[in-house]
Parts: C-alpha cells; sequence; structure tokens
C-alpha cells in the first residue's frame, strides 16, 4: 500500500523560472553574442508572449540592438521603466556621440521621475562633443551631488582634458574631487596636458601622484613618456633631479625609474639610463615599458649592440611580451648592424604572435620592416612587405622609394615616385629626397635635375639642407663639378661637411684636383675633427703620384691631433653579432706580443 501511495505522488511543478514562457527564461535567451537573424526570433517570441514589458528583458534587448531607433521604441513601450533600461540607451547614445538624444532621455528620466545613479552620469559625460555640453553635464553633475563619485570625476576630467581640450576646466574638476585614489583620474588629466603639448603640467601631475603613493597604470606612463619626448634639452636636467628624489618606498617607483631611463637616454647618457633600468624591480619589469625605454635609448645613442642585447635578455623570459614598439626599436638595430638574421626571426616572431594582420596594417611597423630589408641588402623582402600593406601613407612610400635608391635601382624608384599621387597622396620633402638619391645613385642627371626644379615649382616644397646635398652629390657624381660648386655658393644654406664631401667626392671620381684642394680645405674647416676629407685628398695624391704632397698632408694631420677613426664592422655568429675594429700596425704588434706571452 504504501508503494503505491509513493507511485501516486503528484509530480513537482515546473519553477516559473524554468518555464519556456518566464521573463527569466527568455532573459538568458538574450545573454552573450547573437546573429542579428537569431535575435529578431527571440525578439519575435517575446513580443508574442508580452513579455517586452518587462524591464531585464528590454535592458538586453537595447543592448543587443545598434540602432538608437529601434532601442528607443522598446524603452517606450516600457509601461513602468527602471533606471536599468535608460542607462542602456544612454550607452549606445554615447558610443554614437549622439548628446542631444543623450541629454533629451536624460531629462525624460528626471519627469518620470527615476533618480540617476553614477553610471547614467558616466555615460552621459561620454557622449559630450564639445565644452557646452560638458558644462551643461557638470552642472547636472554638481546639482544631484555625484561629483563625490570618483568614476563621475574621472569622466569629466577625461571630457574635459582629452576630449574638448578644456585643462582649465578639467584641472578644476580634478582639485575639486574629494577622493583622488582612483589612478585613471590622474591618467585622465596626465593624457589631457601631454595631448595638449604640456609636457611639464603632465610631468608635475605625475610626480603629484606617485608622491602620493599611488601607483601609475602603464596608460599614465604611456602619456608621461610622450610627454617627456617633447621636452627640451635644457629641461631634462632638472626632471631627472625631481624624479632622482622620489622616496624609494612609494608603490610608483618603479614607474619614476622607467620615466628616467627615457630621459637620461634622450640626454644622451646611455650608462645613467640602464643603471636606471637595472633599478626597477623585477615586478616592475613584466611591463613593456621599462624595456622599451631602455631599448629605444640604446639605439637613439647608436648602440645597437647593447639594443639587441637587452632585446635578447627579455625575449630570453616567455613572461615578457614585446609589442611593436620594441619591435620597431629592435629593427632600427639590426638595421644598423645588418644583422638579417634576427631582423628575420622578428618579422617571424610578429606573424606568429601578433595579431592577425599586425604588419600588413600596422604601418609603423611595416615601414620599419622595409627599411631594415633594405639596409640588410633583402631588397627581394623589403618589397613583399610594402606590397602586403593593406593601407600605405606617404612615409611607407618614401621608405620604399629610399630602399630602391640605396640599391641602385633607380628607374624603379622614380616609377614608384610618379605613382605616389595615384594613391591620393601628396608627395613631401622625404619623398623628393629618395628620388633625387634615386638620381644620384644611378646616374640620372637629367631627369635629377627636373626633380629638383618641380619640387619647388610645381609642388611648392622649399627644399632643405638635405635636399641640396644630394642634389649636389648628384651633379658632382656625373662630372659637373663647376655647376654643383655653382649650387653650393648659390644655396641658402651654409655648407655642411656632407655637402663639401659629397663635392670632394665628385671632384676626385673625375680627376679634378685642381678643385679637390679649394673643396677639401673647405670640408676641413667646416668638420675640422672629420678624417674623410683628409683621407679622401691624400689617396688622390698618391693616386698622382704626388707622395711630397701626400706626406705634408699626413704631417699636417699629426701636428693638428687629427687621428682616423678605425673601421668598424659586425658580424653575426649563431645569432650573435660580433664587433670588429680595424687595428693599427701598432695594435697588430701588441697582439701578437700579448698573444705570445699569454
Amino acid at each position: 500500500m504504501n508503494l503505491f501511495l509513493k507511485s501516486q505522488k503528484p509530480k513537482p511543478s515546473p519553477s516559473p523560472s524554468s518555464s519556456p514562457h518566464s521573463p527569466l527564461h527568455l532573459a538568458s535567451l538574450l545573454q552573450g553574442p547573437l546573429s542579428t537573424s537569431h535575435l529578431l526570433q527571440i525578439h519575435a517570441q517575446i513580443f508574442l508572449l508580452g513579455a517586452h514589458h518587462n524591464n531585464l528583458i528590454a535592458t538586453r534587448l537595447i543592448n543587443h540592438y545598434p540602432s538608437p531607433h529601434i532601442s528607443l521604441r522598446i524603452l517606450r513601450s516600457l509601461p513602468k521603466p527602471n533606471l536599468f533600461p535608460f542607462n542602456s540607451l544612454l550607452s549606445l547614445f554615447a558610443q554614437q556621440g549622439l548628446f542631444s538624444n543623450a541629454l533629451s532621455l536624460f531629462k525624460s528620466l528626471k519627469q518620470i521621475p527615476l533618480s540617476p545613479n553614477g553610471f547614467t552620469f558616466s555615460f552621459l559625460v561620454k557622449s559630450c562633443g564639445d565644452s557646452v555640453h560638458a558644462n551643461q553635464i557638470h552642472t547636472h553633475v554638481v546639482k544631484t551631488g555625484f561629483l563625490s563619485d570618483p568614476f563621475v570625476g574621472n569622466g569629466l576630467v577625461a571630457v574635459y582634458a582629452k576630449g574638448v581640450k578644456d585643462l582649465g576646466s578639467a584641472r578644476k574638476v580634478f582639485d575639486e574631487m574629494p577622493d583622488k585614489g582612483v589612478v585613471c583620474c590622474w591618467t585622465s588629466l596626465v593624457a589631457g596636458y601631454a595631448q595638449s603639448g604640456y609636457a611639464e603640467e603632465a610631468l608635475q601631475v605625475f610626480v603629484m601622484m606617485v608622491k602620493g603613493n599611488l601607483r601609475p597604470e602603464d596608460a599614465t606612463l604611456v602619456s608621461v613618456l610622450s610627454a617627456c619626448s617633447s621636452l627640451d634639452m635644457s629641461e631634462i636636467g632638472k626632471w631627472v633631479l625631481i624624479l632622482s628624489r622620489v622616496d624609494d618606498n612609494v608603490v610608483g617607483l618603479d614607474s619614476a625609474k622607467t620615466v628616467l631611463v627615457y630621459l637620461y637616454g634622450k640626454w644622451g647618457k646611455v650608462e645613467k639610463s640602464r643603471e636606471m633600468f637595472d633599478g626597477v624591480s623585477e615586478s616592475g619589469k613584466r611591463s613593456v615599458l621599462p624595456w622599451n625605454a631602455v631599448i629605444g635609448a640604446y639605439v637613439q645613442n647608436g648602440c645597437p649592440l647593447d639594443c639587441l642585447s637587452v632585446f635578447r635578455l627579455m625575449v630570453g623570459d616567455p613572461t615578457r611580451k614585446p609589442n611593436h614598439v620594441t619591435m620597431v626599436s629592435v629593427l632600427s638595430a639590426c638595421a644598423q648592424v645588418g644583422d638579417l638574421e634576427l631582423g628575420r626571426w622578428v618579422h617571424e616572431y610578429l606573424k606568429s604572435k601578433g595579431s592577425r594582420c599586425v604588419i600588413k596594417s600596422n604601418r609603423i611597423l611595416a615601414t620599419a620592416l622595409i627599411d631594415m630589408y633594405s639596409k640588410c641588402g633583402s631588397l627581394v623582402n623589403a618589397k613583399e612587405v610594402f606590397d602586403q600593406m593593406v593601407s600605405k601613407d606617404i612615409v611607407s612610400f618614401n621608405a620604399m622609394i629610399m630602399s630602391l635608391a640605396v640599391n641602385s635601382e633607380g628607374e624603379e624608384a622614380l616609377t614608384l615616385f610618379s605613382k605616389v599621387q595615384d594613391f591620393g597622396l601628396q608627395p613631401n620633402a622625404g619623398t623628393f629626397l629618395g628620388a633625387l638619391c634615386a638620381c644620384s645613385h644611378s646616374g640620372f642627371s637629367k631627369k635629377g635635375r627636373q626633380i629638383f626644379k618641380d619640387m619647388t615649382s610645381v609642388f611648392s616644397i622649399s627644399p632643405k639642407l638635405e635636399h641640396y646635398a644630394c642634389y649636389i652629390d648628384l651633379l658632382a657624381r656625373a662630372g659637373l663639378v663647376e655647376e654643383a660648386l655653382e649650387v653650393v655658393i648659390s644655396m641658402p644654406f651654409e655648407p655642411n661637411s656632407i655637402v663639401w664631401g659629397a663635392l670632394l667626392g665628385g671632384c676626385l671620381l673625375h680627376s679634378r684636383l685642381d678643385l679637390a684642394e679649394y673643396v677639401s680645405d673647405k670640408l676641413v674647416q667646416s668638420d675640422p675633427d672629420n678624417t674623410g676629407g683628409y683621407v679622401m685628398l691624400a689617396n688622390a695624391f698618391a693616386s698622382d703620384h704626388r707622395w711630397g704632397d701626400v706626406s705634408s698632408l699626413r704631417r699636417f694631420m699629426r701636428e693638428k691631433g687629427v687621428t682616423k677613426k678605425p673601421g668598424c664592422s659586425w658580424i653575426s655568429i649563431n645569432g650573435v653579432v660580433h664587433e670588429f675594429l680595424q687595428l693599427t700596425y701598432y695594435d697588430t704588434f701588441l697582439l701578437k706580443v700579448c698573444t705570445k706571452e699569454c
């Protein structure tokens, strides 16, 4: 009997939430990404069941629809809307920059009445398009007492500082905020100052932040380093001194040291830059920024081997991930020493570890690769990178034209030069420099003369000293040394050692020793420590069997204390680049003695 009764027990009824028609079940269908067709099917089912009056369902529908008109109709269908669908629609308006719609919605919110919260104002602030809009929202924030909300305050600081560039109002809001413990508020103000060119103000805020024992984010440091890049050399010493006095016990010490790494590098003091980098803690080195700062310092100061050494140290730890900034510096170092093997490794790393199509879409990276392959002698690879770029700018064109030029592919370089405007781009000073270089290296004197003329008459680009130097080199190589000398005398710049060196090279190439002595004197006057002019002239005297002049010139060099700098070359063995210097006879003698004694 008991068994019979147990078997006759009624089955438990399904809970309302598990019913396929329940609001919670329908709302759960709207979680996660949905295709448009699937979203429309669910929406139709919701409408047929009359569940579109539910606030949770309406909120999730609004979050899925990119159309403000559809989302607004969903909100208006609610008989008693709460704050959530309003905030969702405000977020949509903010994403699409529809400030007037956002403000109108905010006013209707107050008429219901519903009380806004911090999210309401955060979304409203993001929709601001100008200072008038920002001031309107600022007034509402103050009236409702939400300025004490750090996220609302940060939104106002961000829109004033980065959006409408009203740094005075941004600083006023920041100073009035009672809670400054949220790092993003500091980041917004620093970024605003940096983007508007107020480097010292950005650094002042950063120092206040660090001394206040707050840990800057990577985003903060990026803006600080950007500000440092615009500092004059005369200002660097002051900020090095200020940052060096930061207390060792603050949590932002690593950030201060990272900025010092960058500043010392910009100042040309690479040893101090490396010292600061070595002082960054292991946890601080989990960020890519100190690595980028020291790698960049080495490259900027002509220390490519040190740069590559630090890079190998970095990638030796799998937890450290170089980014595109790291790779641009490393590719520059590879180009300086001709390390094609490492350059190709970087290229493969970017293709395998980077985001999809990163090289094709990142023009800075692609241009760095073109430059590296060109200087390492692999023009085929340089062309491949250029051809695969999705969007080419004038900088990438300039890099490719120069690559072809220095590799004696003058005809192809000029063909590419002629296509620049077909891509909707205007040639700039760099484009003309590449074209003139192509003419110089390939002996196209007539084309070069026309390009130099068109630069001013057609494109209204005033030639700089480097353009004159390239044009003079072109004329001198073609044997037109008198014309080249006339250009030197008539140009609106003081000739430097590069100009005189180009002219001297042409004189010697075409055995014009009568002019070579005059040009050599000018070269020495412009750069007394440059041994190139002496050596070139001595070689010319020797080829003409003027041994007395050779002896006189070398005696003069000894009297002036001018010594020839040793030649330098690099070779890559098992992935490591080795540097070799040319030895004098005396150095070779010492080396033999040391070898015997050891």
